[in-house]
């Protein structure tokens, strides 16, 4: 164990206490940390800003606007409900049409109205927010992602994760869907991690269960060499939600809508680490890059002009080696 340590310390490979520290709580006000825990409050500073976002149908905030939900959804086919204060894909429902009187699940199966309800009483009691506090429900747009995921997604819409320090993007990934995972694009409910590269937005190697693979678990495609469309705008998104959130260690959330093109999803002021695995590269050295320059601008496109200087080659990689 103290060699596996070593050895990963010496790959530059960031862990959760340093990323707290030097990173999370020296960058990130607490004070700012609402405006990216509330995924309301994200999505209308996001539409403030200019910033493409999901629809928002309608909010649910208390019991009795239960019965007004036939109402609210009116002829709407496809759509998502979800925790306002959510985490982890925690309490997300994906309807993604109707059936007769019934909705049916990413999953297939068919519920009623009254399940819906019930789904949505829960997220009000505060079942899946953080700290269990309690909360809102969300009822928004389903993404329609774009086809070229359509070999390398399991039912669900995937995303793409990228960690933006002092606003300039450093990192990402691309989140698949699997059967595992039921149809969500979060890592630690059994979906696919993707790294990508900050230059060309080509897909390279991925970690799936904490082991390293190159191909889908479910239709069997090969992951590496898939290029996501409009990556440099995707790129300049991520940056400019660094001013949307003051928050200068963030993980944006991007969905690809086949329709709409890139919309900001989510943002994160505590972005997980496994993107290093998805990547099999050193985070905390590319965050000790932006760290060394002089001057940062403010200018989203320059920001991401900095990013294509410094990390279109990638680093050396990281040892074959997954953290649990």
């Amino acid at each position: 164990m103290i060699r596996l340590f070593k050895s990963l310390r010496q790959a530059g490979i960031l862990g959760m206490n340093e990323r707290n520290a030097r990173f999370v709580m020296l960058h990130n006000k607490r004070s700012n940390y609402p405006l990216v825990d509330d995924k309301l409050i994200t999505k209308r500073r996001a539409q403030d800003a200019g910033i493409h976002v999901p629809t928002l149908y309608g909010v649910i905030e208390i019991e009795h606007q239960i019965r007004g939900l036939p109402r609210m959804l009116g002829e709407i086919e496809d759509f998502v409900v979800k925790p306002a204060h959510g985490s982890g894909g925690n309490g997300i429902m994906v309807i993604t049409d109707r059936h007769g009187g019934n909705f049916r699940l990413a999953n297939g199966v068919l519920v009623g109205m009254e399940e819906v309800g019930h789904h949505i009483s829960n997220i009000l009691s505060g079942m899946h927010s953080l700290g269990g506090q309690p909360d809102r429900a969300m009822i928004e747009q389903r993404v329609q992602f774009d086809p070229m995921f359509e070999e390398v997604s399991y039912r669900g819409v995937p995303d793409i994760r990228t960690v933006v320090f002092k606003g300039v993007p450093v990192m990402a990934m691309v989140r698949l869907p699997t059967r595992r995972s039921n149809g969500k694009a979060n890592l630690h409910q059994g979906a696919l991690g993707v790294g990508l590269d900050m230059g060309t937005g080509l897909t390279t190697t991925a970690v799936w269960k904490e082991r390293f693979v190159d191909e889908h678990p479910d239709t069997g495609n090969p992951i590496a060499g898939l290029r996501i469309p409009e990556w440099g705008t995707l790129l300049e998104l991520a940056a400019r939600c660094y001013h949307l959130a003051d928050l200068g260690y963030l993980g944006v959330d991007v969905v690809l809508d086949r329709h709409q093109g890139p919309m900001v999803l989510e943002l994160n002021a505590r972005p997980g680490l496994s993107i290093q695995l998805a990547n099999r590269r050193s985070l905390l050295r590319r965050l000790e890059q932006v760290e060394a320059l002089d001057d940062i601008p403010e200018d989203p496109r320059q920001r991401v002009a900095i990013t294509q200087d410094l990390f279109a080659k990638n680093n050396p990689p990281a040892p074959q080696t997954v953290i649990a």
